[in-house]
């Protein structure tokens, strides 16, 4: 395997790493309106992501900046061409982060509903525009020959690229609700469940539309199929776990359904990594978008020191926080 092959799959791992991990924040925090029947359950559902969420979301910026500095090219392209929409999940998640460390700074409640929108729309955004993101890099975009994106904000809007968002909304939106049903206890866990079980029926009936959509577009490759559809049995198994009650493995489930769609729209893409939909000549691949040798050599000497020291670190985190959230925490925190 050459230098720029292994950066596109180390590329692909950075964003396995983000949507899985932070995937299920998005979750979360969409879930309040679903789950929080007052504001101990939603001071619970936020504590249950409150030690990790942002370390969680280091994995985006790992991986913007390893694709600047392996794919200057693929980055440029992405990043001027998906310019309003990038900048709409910046802000998103600002607003999000914010609401986090804001939200408990005044007893008023109605100080508290507005943060707990924006945590809301700081999570269904981004939530959604990555789907559409990815499926449009996926399907090919207009590119002049120097590899400039031609189209516009609603270009991107298509109808496989909202489908694609969709999926990516609800797997990430189930993905949180098993999370809360992981960490929580009681009547909240129980609601999870039960939520959980209705929110998969509906992830299971998009996720398989998308991904049949998708094998057309990568013209069936066996590895897209075989990715494709051992995402599709996990989500099953996730979903079947769960109405078992079994909320540790139906949430590992979960997560191996987002790692695996997300190699399977990899491994679609390869090895292009930004197909020019008007004249495949002006398509950015692997060959072309990719840095020197040396600059490959060196990022792949630091990836192999520093990458095994950020996943222990975040095994470590995840270990010290690993007991559930109860109301009975927060109450007694409130004294």
């Amino acid at each position: 395997m050459d230098l720029p092959t292994l950066w596109f799959w180390i590329v692909a791992f950075l964003f396995v790493g983000y949507f899985v991990l932070d995937g299920f924040d998005f979750g979360v925090g969409m879930a309040l309106p679903f789950l929080g029947k007052d504001d101990v359950d939603r001071r619970v559902m936020i504590n249950t992501i409150g030690p990790v969420w942002d370390l969680n979301e280091t994995w985006v910026i790992v991986a913007g900046a390893s694709l600047f500095a392996a794919f200057p090219e693929w980055y440029a392209t992405l990043f001027s061409g998906f310019y309003l929409a990038l900048l709409l999940i910046l802000v998103a998640l600002i607003l999000r982060g914010v609401s986090f460390e804001y939200r408990h700074q005044r007893p008023d409640s109605r100080w508290k509903s507005r943060f707990d929108l924006m945590i809301i729309v700081g999570s269904a955004v981004p939530a959604l525009l990555w789907g559409v993101a990815f499926a449009n890099i996926v399907q090919g975009v207009p590119l002049d020959s120097g590899h400039n994106y031609t189209g516009n904000l609603i270009d991107l809007l298509n109808p496989y690229a909202l489908l694609g968002g969709l999926t990516t909304l609800l797997l990430f939106f189930t993905h949180g609700v098993l999370f809360i049903a992981l960490k929580t206890d009681g009547d909240l866990r129980v609601r999870a469940r039960r939520l959980a079980a209705r929110a998969g029926l509906v992830t299971i009936i998009v996720a398989a539309a998308f991904l049949v959509w998708t094998a057309f577009i990568a013209a069936f490759s066996p590895m897209y199929l075989l990715l494709a559809g051992l995402a599709a049995l996990a989500l099953i198994a996730s979903w079947i776990l769960n109405a078992r009650g079994t909320e540790g493995w139906s949430f590992g489930f979960g997560a191996a359904t987002i790692a695996l769609a997300v190699l399977a729209l990899f491994t679609a893409l390869f090895p292009d990594v930004m197909p020019a939909s008007n004249d495949p000549a002006n398509s950015l691949t692997i060959a072309n978008a990719s840095s020197t040798t040396y600059t490959l050599t060196v990022m792949s000497w630091t990836a192999l020191i520093f990458l095994p020291l950020i996943v222990a670190y975040q095994a470590w985190t995840y270990w010290v926080f690993r007991k559930r959230v109860t109301r009975e925490h927060i109450t007694e925190a409130a004294h």
